[in-house]
């Protein structure tokens, strides 16, 4: 389920179930929402619940549609009787995962279209190299240097394209499901400046909106941690989950304390943490420190985008100033080579 759908969906849930509107009802008009896919799935979600499955577990028989913390948070919320504050907490959340996407996106779109022109630009050199011939007939000269013309030659150029964009995928999806444990070197990539402190802010901003929720739905603070800690997306978090578990249950440590055992979260936040603590108000301070760090996540996500623009502006204007300067040298060779070919006055 796209996380823009999940927020419209937790919204207007939660909107109703306030307004007084059964769970039925509401679920029944969902049916008519969103995607196939989705209307598919919230009619079998339906079904399933006037069959007598509460709604977590309806959704749980569903789980590759259903995000795992939509479940999880829904299973609280309906123990706890807070069904209603948890699909509008929900909400706030999805909504505030789609807001920064968007800003990544709007900001990276033009050194994209950038990009895009210029592979546009050389596909029609390569093009016109090969339908034009010179007055004395055989071939252009290659310009570019790349031993491509023609219509072919475009496709080829296009092959090599995809294969760069295909290991860029392959890279970022091994990343996303951790193959050879390469969440372990997550530490590693938070030591790389601006890039490293901004990733590791958006990652504390979305553990702190999801232990904020789950500590105020009624969750116990280990329940609470684990979820927060799953939310990541990361194996190297969810590694610290056994840690707090065994600290909170056997050695009757606090949070604070737990989450340092953990060795995974810098003491800034964790003084937060301590702090939210002593003050009595867990929940209320949590939240807190929920809304400060998406804050600074915010301003995170400005500085990813500026290191990603910037990459693309370089990679852009260095592929450009190769090929003129590539251009520039094969006509100095032919004027050089004419000269050459005049002999002495």
């Amino acid at each position: 389920m796209p996380i823009s759908a999940a927020g419209a969906f937790c919204r207007r849930l939660g909107v109703g179930l306030r307004a007084g509107a059964s769970l039925l009802m509401l679920l029944e008009a969902e049916t008519k929402y969103g995607s196939p896919r989705q209307k598919a799935a919230l009619s079998e979600l339906l079904e399933e619940i006037k069959s007598g499955f509460q709604i977590h577990e309806a959704m749980q028989k569903q789980s590759n549609f259903f995000p795992r913390l939509m479940i999880a948070m829904t299973h609280v919320g309906e123990s706890t009787g807070k069904l209603e504050r948890t699909f509008l907490t929900l909400a706030e959340h999805y909504e505030q995962q789609v807001k920064l996407r968007r800003q990544f996106m709007s900001s990276i779109a033009w050194p994209v279209i950038q990009l895009v022109l210029a592979i546009g630009v050389l596909s029609i050199v390569i093009w016109i190299m090969g339908i034009l011939t010179p007055v004395g007939g055989g071939e252009l000269t290659d310009i570019l240097g790349l031993g491509l013309r023609g219509t072919s030659g475009v496709l080829v150029f296009w092959l090599y394209i995809a294969c760069f964009a295909a290991i860029i995928a392959a890279v970022i999806y091994g990343f996303r499901q951790n193959l050879g444990g390469v969440h372990n070197l997550v530490p590693v990539f938070y030591l790389i400046p601006k890039l490293g402190p901004a990733l590791q802010t958006i990652t504390l901003a979305r553990f702190t909106r999801i232990l904020a929720i789950a500590i105020g739905a009624g969750l116990d603070p280990i329940r609470s941690v684990k979820l927060a800690l799953a939310s990541t997306g990361s194996d190297y978090y969810e590694s610290g989950a056994e840690t707090v578990k065994v600290a909170i249950q056997e050695r009757g440590s606090t949070m604070s304390e737990a989450l340092r055992l953990t060795d995974i979260f810098p003491d800034t936040f964790l003084q937060l943490v301590e702090v939210s603590e002593l003050s009595g108000t867990e929940s209320e301070s949590i939240e807190h420190i929920a809304d400060e760090y998406e804050a600074r996540s915010q301003m995170a996500m400005r500085t990813i985008s500026g290191i990603v623009t910037g990459v693309i502006w370089i990679s852009v204007m260095g592929l450009l100033v190769f090929f003129i300067m590539r251009i520039a040298m094969v006509y100095v060779g032919n004027i050089n080579s004419a000269l050459q070919d005049l002999g002495p006055n």
